[in-house]
């Protein structure tokens, strides 16, 4: 946070605490204001001197000096901001029992848990100081003061505090590391006092600073090459040192580079500028400069360095250390076992080691979300060129004074500016769109042209933190996003990546519970608290995960593969799902839709001819030239993908074959008639080359496992799945039971299969791991970090429906029905379900036997059901799947029900005429059981969002068909007329309080 001045006023915080604590949550005394302090108890408070002072300062750990960790635009308008924090609820385990279980507690004895409400006084800062001479002696600088107010400290104001954390400096990536090290520390339970002491503007405010430097139990100190020129720091050293609770984080040093000598004789690269006698900066002592210094060498049991490539470890270590040492346990177990998940499941594939080109584009991304590149991307630095302004937007400061800025920012405001127009940000529940009408959306490069003549220009952080990146199908999105993921994801906490496709992207949003520690699932209430609707459920459970990522950990949301900027259930945009932008947390979109939200995409192009030769080669480069042509003319009709170009590189690599004559043998292969729909993947219907590499492809498997391979089996069955990592167990099971077209075939396969079905378990694991290696090899299929799963790319699976297979779709379902874990493979089940009972305007793919249908109910359908609308609060799309399945049950039942139309009786006259419940009446039983459990379902679920007159209807057709069946006194029965019970208490009151 960059500090500032404000005018806001203290009161006393009372303060209780969680673990999961909110970012804004703790009261921060910091910097030029009062304390950056969070209470670790209630006996925590502010007297009423420390009140009296009308003129405070804070640190406020952001990139923006205009803007607060609290979001509020305008804090000189605003003395006192208050939040709410509620408690977090434990978050529930995954699973299909315990989904029943609660269930069952929300329809019997509902109750809501009134959460713990604190509330915490939040101040905000927009003023500027610095240090000029000695110690304690500061300039009232552009016209603004401070009156300092003595101050008497007694023992029941600032009793305690776990951490004081020490820094220096504005420099953005520093500020960033502190507002990190801060919030995950508060997330843990322990409470901090974050403070820049050179920019405390009065002896009031290093009062109280010192006082929180006394009473802390361990002092964290940041040490930067520019901390060894501040007093405030070296003093700080010293006091910590000499108590023996100095934790020192080295910020872009080492250990080895705070060495006295080196740092007076200015010796290294890195002391050449920044050494020297850095005590006659502030008129200090050498002794005690020196002693401050060697201080940080007798510290042995406190290594952390923090460099750009592990912020995330030196934070989790530091937090973890502070744990153990302040005797937290629990946290130092909660934060192995968080470390131990990510580990496994941060990224869904490994990183493409053989990943070429996109350098550009990297700095790019790099450049929109962070304000800046490092490393080896610095010299593909670029700057965005508009004019200085904004309030809403994320500023890096040029040179030029703060004053010269201000009388810019008045002349601005009333109109006295000239020139382009500002990039203004307008953000709503509803849009957020990024409104410029003659800024250049141009990326120049650094020093090129009359534009490097400009240093002092301001540099807009592009996007609030938001990029898009945009391009066709295959063309290399996916890969650009995770090798930018891999390079970066020590700055973040965590990758959280989401697949975008529009049916899955809500639940894949919500899936982030486990990771983030929040409790999506459904709320209890009583029925004297007003009943929430099925609408505010959702939006509550998107709110939990949303405020966990708007705090001030740093998080990279990827969402790969945005299909549409709507929800496919609701038609709610996308924008909805995602946390403010501007906030530490990052957001990248991969998308083939030309604009996400009104944001310009970075447009994705085609490799260069030198990248897409190197891809093609593989690890053969010595071709001769009539073979160099062949690969051109292949990189020119396959359209430039990256996707087919891999591809033909793995063919080269993998069999015998040369250019030449692999044109000619794609050239050959027969195409196939396909009709396409205006909304399928254009890369497929203008790229008739590509479908034919697909072919030779399978022609291959085909060749190497004899005909019809289970590789090109499972390439077909693909097709059906959801898109994400399939289990290549259940795709090997659904390519066994595609039907084969070879009907005379089918007898002798299955004795075969019969007698030998103690001695195939071994062949078909080998079979299994052979076809998905080979699929691997040929760039068919991806691995992913999880083990025993492959995935596909949209494009193959596009072509693997397209061809048309006849029983595949069924014998997805037919697998997934029978292996699938509504644990580990919800996606797949709900893509068996939009095949089987046709959601919105889609039609039906596949139709079950009537036979099947309770199996599918009982065991599939419904616990998918209670857990999607418990679990994840997705309440619409739990309703609709049990709506339709009730449609499903009622044409069962009304074909049963049918006369049986058969010769024997119609010659046999004096039989009556039968239906099919007659002659199979365990079956309609069973059917219409069912189907009552179905309705009692829907009408509990009803009565969880307040819609008690339809849920009357339904368990009212339950109780029918249960008295019916099983009779009046059967457990079920009674349990179905209790719910009908309270429902008609329930509505009988509704109707009370609406009559007029």
């Amino acid at each position: 946070m960059d500090p500032g001045e404000d005018s806001s006023r203290f009161g006393s915080v009372p303060v209780t605490t969680s673990r999961n604590m909110s970012s804004s949550s703790s009261v921060f005394f910091s910097a030029n204001q009062s304390p950056f302090f969070s209470p670790r108890t209630s006996t925590c408070q502010l007297s009423e001197s420390t009140r009296s002072d009308a003129h405070c300062d804070s640190i406020h750990l952001s990139a923006d000096p205009l803007s607060s960790s609290s979001g509020i635009p305008d804090p000189e308008s605003i003395a006192n901001v208050r939040f709410a924090l509620s408690d977090i609820s434990a978050v529930p385990a995954a699973c299909t029992s315990s989904d029943f279980q609660k269930f069952d507690r929300l329809t019997s004895s509902i109750g809501i848990s009134n959460s713990t409400m604190s509330s915490y006084s939040h101040v905000h800062d927009n003023g500027y100081s610095e240090l000029r001479e000695k110690h304690r002696k500061h300039w009232r600088s552009y016209g603004m003061s401070c009156t300092p107010v003595s101050v008497s400290l007694t023992s029941n104001r600032l009793r305690s505090c776990d951490v004081f954390i020490g820094l220096h400096g504005r420099k953005p990536s520093l500020l960033r590391f502190a507002n990190w090290l801060r919030a995950e520390l508060e997330v843990q339970g322990m409470s901090c006092f974050v403070s820049d002491r050179a920019r405390c503007r009065n002896s009031r405010k290093h009062g109280i600073v010192e006082r929180a430097m006394d009473v802390s139990s361990f002092g964290v100190v940041i040490l930067t090459r520019k901390s060894f020129k501040n007093p405030y720091t070296i003093e700080e050293l010293r006091f910590f040192s000499e108590k023996k609770n100095l934790v020192p984080i080295f910020f872009d040093l080492s250990p080895g580079d705070c060495l006295v000598r080196d740092i007076v004789e200015k010796r290294g690269e890195l002391w050449e500028k920044h050494g020297g006698e850095l005590w006659v900066f502030y008129g200090g002592l050498e002794k005690e400069w020196k002693e401050a210094v060697n201080g940080l060498t007798r510290v042995d049991e406190w290594k952390l360095e923090s460099q750009e490539g592990n912020w995330r470890d030196c934070i989790l270590r530091a937090v973890t250390h502070l744990a153990v040492r302040l005797g937290r346990r629990s946290v130092v177990e909660r934060l192995t076992k968080w470390r131990e998940k990510v580990e496994k499941e941060e990224f869904p594939f490994p990183r493409n080691e053989n990943f070429i080109g996109r350098k550009k584009e990297l700095s790019e991304l790099e450049f929109i979300l962070f304000g800046d590149v490092s490393g080896d991307a610095e010299r593909d630095y670029f700057e965005l060129k508009a004019r200085p302004r904004r309030k809403n937007l994320t500023i890096g400061w040029s040179k030029s004074g703060l004053v010269d800025e201000r009388r810019r920012e008045r002349q601005w405001e009333s109109g006295s500016r000239k020139g382009k127009e500002p990039v203004v940000w307008k953000e709503s529940e509803k849009e957020i769109e990024m409104q410029s009408t003659d800024v250049p959306q141009r990326l120049r490069p650094k020093g090129g042209g009359r534009y490097s003549r400009r240093k002092r220009s301001t540099k807009i952080l592009y996007g609030k933190g938001i990029a898009c990146v945009a391009g066709d199908s295959g063309i290399g999105k996916t890969e650009l996003l995770l090798e930018f993921a891999y390079r970066f994801h020590r700055r973040y906490k965590m990758v959280l990546w989401v697949g975008g496709e529009s049916r899955y992207i809500r639940q894949n949003y919500l899936n982030l519970w486990s990771f983030l520690e929040v409790d999506v699932g459904i709320e209890n209430c009583s029925e004297k608290s007003k009943i929430k609707s099925f609408e505010e459920q959702e939006e509550t459970a998107i709110n939990r995960v949303r405020k966990e990522l708007m705090r001030n950990i740093p998080f990279l949301v990827i969402i790969d593969n945005l299909e549409s900027e709507k929800d496919w259930w609701d038609h709610k945009l996308v924008m909805d799902l995602l946390p403010r932008f501007g906030g530490e947390t990052h957001i990248i979109i991969s998308t083939r839709l030309p604009r996400v939200m009104n944001l310009e995409p970075l447009k994705l192009s085609y490799l260069s001819g030198v990248e897409a030769m190197s891809l093609m080669q593989g690890g053969i480069k010595d071709y001769p030239i009539a073979e160099v042509d062949a690969l051109r003319v292949i990189e020119e009709k396959v359209g430039r993908l990256t996707l087919g170009l891999a591809i033909v590189g793995a063919i080269l690599s993998e069999l015998p074959i040369n250019p030449s004559r692999l044109l000619d043998t794609v050239n050959r292969m027969p195409l196939r008639d396909f009709s396409w729909s205006g909304s399928e993947a254009p890369s497929l219907r203008r790229n008739g080359f590509l479908v034919q590499l697909f072919e030779v492809c399978f022609s291959i498997f085909d060749h190497a496992d004899g005909p019809r391979s289970l590789a090109t089996r499972m390439v077909q069955a693909s097709g059906w799945f959801a898109p994400a990592a399939i289990p290549i167990s259940l795709l090997a099971l659904t390519a066994h039971r595609i039907p084969e077209k070879l009907k005379g075939t089918q007898l002798w396969r299955r004795l075969l299969r019969s007698l030998t079905c103690g001695f195939t378990s071994s062949y078909t694991k080998r079979s299994e791991a052979d076809a998905s290696s080979m699929l691997l090899r040929f760039n068919i299929a991806r691995s992913s970090t999880r083990q025993g799963y492959i995935h596909f790319n949209e494009l193959i699976k596009l072509y693997a429906r397209k061809r048309a297979v006849n029983g595949a779709a069924s014998a997805m379902v037919q697998a997934v029905i029978s292996r699938g874990s509504i644990t580990h493979y919800s996606e797949h089940i709900w893509a068996a379900c939009f095949l089987l009972f046709g959601f919105g305007t889609d039609p039906k793919v596949v139709e079950l036997k009537v036979s099947e249908l309770p199996y599918l109910v009982k065991e599939v359908v419904l616990p998918l059901a209670i857990r999607t609308f418990i679990t994840f609060s997705r309440c619409s799309a739990a309703l609709e799947l049990l709506r339709l399945c009730t449609n499903a049950l009622e044409a069962a039942d009304n074909l049963l029900v049918t006369p049986v139309d058969k010769w024997l009786d119609k010659s046999l006259c004096w039989r009556p005429i039968q239906t099919n419940a007659q002659l199979n009446p365990s079956l309609w039983q069973d059917l219409a059981l069912t189907r009552a459990t179905v309705l009692e379902t829907r009408a509990k679920l009803m009565l969880r969002g307040g819609q008690f007159d339809v849920g009357d209807d339904l368990i009212r057709k339950a109780v029918f068909i249960r008295t019916s069946i099983c009779g009046e006194d059967h457990p079920d029965t009674i349990a179905a007329r209790d719910t009908l019970s309270k429902l008609t208490r329930l509505l009988a009151n509704v109707q009370i309080h609406t009559s007029p």
